[in-house]
């Protein structure tokens, strides 16, 4: 961890996209913490940033598997901002599990459910000097059913609708960030996915880390200039 007492604190919130999970295998195999994007943004940032990086396979927005424990993004997310206060900036990433037909969600649902995550961070969280946490929505890349490995690893997973849907998400959720004021950024817009057609590429860590990091200069940017002019 990063031990700079002043360092500027951003937790990176998301599924098995932030977790690092590589698209040329089925079983749970990270990428190594150094190729991962939330790795690669640390190295982007330097010391003066500490980047948390919270990522869980099969993580939702705030739904439940009737299987799997532990996966509802929105009962985990105040614990996560309890844990790791104060915090500068937190980046949110998901909504790819929730397209999943088990689930019966529409976009514009999944959507609604982020806003109520952003409704958390903003009454829970505050950053260094007690003001409001910036928030960063991240939508996710959208899913490709043509990738090579797609109906061989998620076919019972995923279908059309969910592809679909994912490329949905984009347009609504950042015509969600206007309404709420908060930053947006769409990470297909410079990312993809691999050959299992759900998880990012190798070389779009990098991608999204280089997204990511310019994200958080404006987040800081606008936190800085409010407080000034609170302080004027």
């Amino acid at each position: 961890m990063i031990t700079n007492p002043n360092a500027v604190t951003v937790l990176c919130y998301g599924d098995s996209n932030t977790n690092g999970q590589r698209a040329d295998t089925v079983e749970e195999v990270r990428w190594p913490a150094d190729v991962r994007w939330t790795g690669q943004l640390q190295e982007l940032l330097g010391d003066g940033y500490y980047v948390i990086e919270e990522g869980l396979g099969g993580r939702t927005t705030d739904l439940d598997y009737p299987d799997e424990a532990g996966c509802n993004g929105r009962t985990y997310l105040l614990p996560c901002l309890r844990t790791h206060y104060p915090l500068d900036v937190v980046l949110v990433m998901l909504g790819t599990n929730d397209v999943k037909p088990q689930f019966a969600r529409s976009s514009a649902e999944i959507v609604a459910a982020l806003g109520s995550l952003v409704d958390d961070i903003e009454a829970c969280a505050t950053n260094r000097r007690g003001g409001p946490t910036e928030i960063v929505l991240v939508a996710p890349v959208p899913l490709d059913r043509q990738q090579p490995k797609f109906t061989e690893f998620y076919q019972t997973s995923f279908d059309a609708a969910s592809e679909g849907k994912s490329r949905q998400l984009a347009g609504q959720l950042a015509e969600l960030a206007k309404a709420r004021d908060v930053l947006f950024a769409d990470a297909g817009t410079v990312a993809r996915v691999g050959i299992d057609g759900v998880h990012l590429s190798l070389d779009s860590h990098r991608q999204i880390a280089e997204l990511a990091a310019g994200k958080i200069a404006e987040a800081l940017g606008r936190s800085n200039g409010t407080e000034l002019a609170s302080a004027s």
